[in-house]
């Protein structure tokens, strides 16, 4: 048999709009039923037969409809679907939905299989990545704040980035958990406490990951312009944008879909208050990537003009150097494929998103670990000396036992 298997990121708009077309529908009929129809006259009242709302209409006369409007389920038709009002009620649609309304892919068993199967290799794929970049960043932070002589507002500001990927890989297995755990659960009409909570949750993470990437190439302009004088006095704004602004935009998400759309488990990405994160993100994303080439051609300048300056020590030169090329190489890397996704329709390239979303993201925090902390010079340096400082402790200690032994 298939796996059992529910899709990580299934695509409920399916769901939602014929919610939404019932609600509208039941709303009519409401209303319908608290106003007496007029006397002496028969017809057949609204209806909601599970895919279409039928209007009111006298005995003798017909209502049409067309199709669905859900462009990536059905083909467009021009096909209208009938139903008479008879004396004793409504009569069947004709034709029937499944001859009107053509199915844009029909799947075979085989291919509901390899979905299953492809669905669960991406769980299996994203939590070997999420578990690797978690392990990795826990280290790296280790490391920052093991050793005195990394404390700095650099490596401050590395930290906060760490914590905003174990965030996110947390933010992800809390969501698979609330709301793919039970597979008696649809999750698409689950509408609970803990299931928006999870999904506010991730998109908090989410939101300050980017703008913790956007925090590194703001330091790293801040860090040139001020001619690499103290720096400390604006880690606190740092940690404002950080972390307050995406606090205060899903703040703002929250109450809208509160006050304005509170269905389902607020993961519906068809929904325009899905903008209120989407913006957020977007304008973070292009004040990084679009002024890259100017980050990258005014830093080339500055340091070349503090490279020959004799006040600047070659250690300073060579971290300054380094943090460029990390933060240049994030700042595309992770922020190019969301763009590019985000231009397009959430039905198109579903596969593709979530390859990029779910399991290149998942790696994401293993390769900042990795420019940031372990191929760092400085960091290897220290633990170098450290761990030379260990070996000769050890040996020193094992040198004045064999020496106590000796003596006594």
């Amino acid at each position: 048999p298939p796996p059992k298997v529910r899709a990580t990121h299934p695509d409920c708009s399916v769901v939602l709009y014929f919610q939404e077309q019932e609600a509208e529908c039941l709303g009519i009929i409401r209303s319908e039923s608290q106003t007496p129809a007029p006397a002496g006259q028969q017809g057949c009242r609204t209806e909601w037969d599970g895919v279409s709302c039928w209007s009111a209409v006298p005995v003798g006369q017909s209502r049409a409809v067309a199709c669905p409007n859900i462009l990536h389920v059905f083909k467009k038709s021009k096909v209208l679907i009938r139903r008479n009002c008879t004396e004793s009620g409504w009569s069947f649609p004709s034709p029937p939905y499944y001859d009107a309304c053509v199915l844009e892919a029909t799947g075979s068993n085989n291919d509901t299989e390899a979905k299953a199967s492809y669905f669960v290799t991406m769980k299996v794929l994203y939590t070997c990545g999420y578990s690797t970049s978690l392990a990795a960043l826990f280290l790296a932070i280790g490391i920052f704040s093991c050793f005195r002589k990394l404390h700095c507002t650099r490596n401050s500001i590395h930290i906060h980035f760490f914590t905003s990927f174990i965030l996110r890989g947390a933010a992800v297995f809390i969501k698979d958990t609330v709301l793919f755990s039970d597979e008696s659960v649809d999750h698409c009409t689950m509408s609970t406490v803990n299931c928006k909570a999870a999904i506010a949750f991730f998109q908090y993470s989410v939101l300050a990951n980017f703008y913790w990437l956007l925090v590194e190439g703001m330091y790293l302009q801040t860090l040139l312009l001020l001619a690499f004088t103290s720096d400390k006095r604006y880690i606190w704004w740092y940690i404002l944008i950080g972390w307050g602004v995406p606090m205060l935009t899903v703040c703002v998400w929250v109450v809208t879909r509160l006050q304005y759309d509170n269905h389902g488990c607020w993961d519906d990405y068809t929904s325009l208050y899905w903008w209120v994160i989407k913006a957020p993100i977007l304008l973070a994303i292009f004040v990084s990537t679009g002024t890259s080439s100017l980050i990258f051609l005014n830093v080339t300048r500055m340091l070349a003009q503090k490279i020959r300056s004799p006040d600047i020590s070659k250690n300073y030169k060579q971290q300054y150097m380094r943090l460029t090329k990390s933060t240049l190489l994030l700042i595309p890397l992770f922020g190019v494929h969301y763009v590019v996704f985000a231009l397009f329709p959430e039905h198109i390239g579903v596969d593709a998103r979530l390859y990029f979303e779910l399991v290149l993201g998942s790696y994401q925090g293993f390769l900042v670990a990795l420019l940031y902390c372990f191929l760092n010079g400085e960091v290897q340096a220290e633990i170098k000396r450290n761990w030379g400082k260990w070996q000769s402790s050890l040996e020193s200690n094992v040198f004045n036992l064999a020496t106590q032994d000796f003596t006594a």
